[in-house]
């Protein structure tokens, strides 16, 4: 499109005219270059540099800001759902009650469990810092419990993420959009102005996508040594076509700094318990 055309025109200058156009930005900066797409872009804000405008982030929790710890395919076993019978907790909420209670029960223990294990992902806390020097919201929706979301913020020991929306809200679960656009709303923020962070292609960038807010995929697969390459946008279609990919938050810092305008929402950001 004629949008993402200009942003491609512009970018090129700004990055080569950057004095930290180093190893690290560069990989990123061509993982976005190639993945460019129209999807949103009409809706974007746009600055006189070509940069668009973020004015909050939303992110997904487990896998992103804390290392993956629960073992999910152990817990369909445990609770009795197979893999092709669909999204696991869609499934326990059709049995009938007995089952479903027993069935959360069986989850509430693997999550208890997580607790004791939790350990932030590199980079979380200096990103979360960033976006607090700048007044940029953070917003939080996860499938975990309240509980969990609360251990969370007391072991970071920063300002919780507000709205931080989780199973018990009454919200549909990702890939539903409608979480994210109310956590927009609750900003005083057009959803293109937001950024949806997640590990997940199925839920998280698909619920971005359909918001319409700007997509990051945060993908670990061309880390280490035996890894394949890192997958990048056009990896991906339709729905789950990110609009970034990442390695990791200190990319995602990067890409912040150096791909946007970063500017406070103009209404505090609205909590939910």
């Amino acid at each position: 499109t004629i949008a993402a055309t200009k942003f491609l025109m512009a970018g090129y200058p700004v990055l080569f005219r950057a004095p930290c156009a180093a190893k690290a930005l560069w990989r990123t900066y061509i993982y976005n270059l190639h993945g460019l797409r129209a999807l949103h872009t009409s809706s974007t804000k746009m600055e006189p540099g070509g940069k668009a405008t973020a004015r909050g982030v939303v992110f997904d929790m487990d896998g992103t800001l804390l290392k993956p710890v629960i073992d999910f395919a152990e817990m369909r076993r445990r609770v009795g759902v197979l893999p092709d019978q669909g999204d696991i907790l869609d499934v326990i909420n059709r049995w009938p009650e007995a089952k479903r209670a027993e069935a959360y029960a069986t989850i509430a223990e693997i999550e208890e469990q997580a607790l004791r294990d939790m350990a932030l992902m590199p980079g979380a806390l200096e990103l979360c810092e960033f976006l607090d020097q700048r007044g940029l919201p953070r917003g939080l929706i996860t499938r975990n419990v309240r509980r969990s979301v609360q251990y969370f913020h007391d072991f970071m020991g920063l300002v919780p993420f507000k709205p931080a929306i989780t199973r018990e809200c009454e919200f549909p679960y990702k890939p539903s959009p409608a979480a994210l656009q109310h956590i927009a709303a609750a900003w005083g923020v057009e959803t293109s102005e937001v950024l949806m962070v997640g590990d997940s292609v199925r839920d998280d960038v698909v619920s971005g996508n359909r918001a319409g807010a700007i997509t990051v995929l945060l993908d670990y697969s061309g880390e280490g040594p035996s890894s394949v390459p890192r997958r990048t946008p056009e990896s991906f279609s339709g729905d789950q076509r990110p609009h970034h990919v990442v390695g990791s938050l200190n990319e995602l810092q990067e890409l912040l700094e150096n791909c946007y305008t970063l500017l406070p929402p103009p209404l505090p950001p609205l909590g939910i318990s």
